[in-house]
């Protein structure tokens, strides 16, 4: 069987609100719904950075199941987390909170790591992929106007790369694009293949 009659055959569900993970998928041509519920994104302090993303994905991901009470559907969850040394950056709750993040990634090279679970009756997949990206330097005026006209209080490290700030301050990205983004298309569509595979 082909990859397309088999994914077509399946119920994809995306655990995220993320608009971005969506348009992903959808320039993926993989058919999927969205379903989402309440997930606590809290952590054991004790991961590792690599391992912080994942097990919020896998959180997104089992709280949709258990609450929607899935069976025989593939659960795809997801998260970004962007790393500036040892600073943890998640999404900005607040304009300040957004002003403090760009400001600290201000001229320099950060680490955008997203974690993937993708849960399938007994079959649980995680990984997580990883891009370094070099922002040119932002004056006060350019991080208040992106962040009063883009809002980007739903964007791990305040930005996103397709928006403002990618198109005029990213001088350098190592790694997957679409992982910046916030899904790793390559390696989500080789799980898919591999689960496939093993039906």
């Amino acid at each position: 069987m082909k990859f397309k009659e088999w994914i077509t055959q399946h119920n994809i569900v995306l655990a995220s609100k993320s608009p971005r993970r969506a348009e992903l998928l959808r320039l993926m041509d993989i058919p999927f719904r969205i379903l989402t519920c309440d997930t606590d994104e809290s952590y054991d302090e004790a991961l590792k950075a690599k391992e912080i993303p994942i097990y919020i994905a896998q959180q997104k991901a089992l709280a949709v199941r258990s609450h929607y009470r899935i069976e025989n559907e593939i659960i795809i969850g997801a998260d970004s987390i962007v790393f500036l040394n040892d600073d943890i950056m998640g999404k900005p709750t607040n304009a300040k909170e957004a002003y403090r993040m760009l400001a600290k990634l201000s001229g320099k090279k950060h680490t955008v790591t997203t974690g993937v679970c993708i849960l399938f009756n007994q079959r649980v997949i995680k990984f997580a992929s990883s891009s370094e990206v070099l922002m040119r330097p932002l004056d006060h005026d350019e991080v208040n106007y992106y962040i009063d006209t883009y809002q980007p209080y739903d964007k791990a490290g305040g930005y996103a790369i397709q928006e403002w700030i990618g198109m005029n301050k990213i001088s350098h990205i190592e790694g997957s694009y679409t992982n910046i983004m916030g899904l790793p298309t390559d390696l989500v569509y080789e799980a898919l293949k591999g689960l496939m595979s093993d039906a």
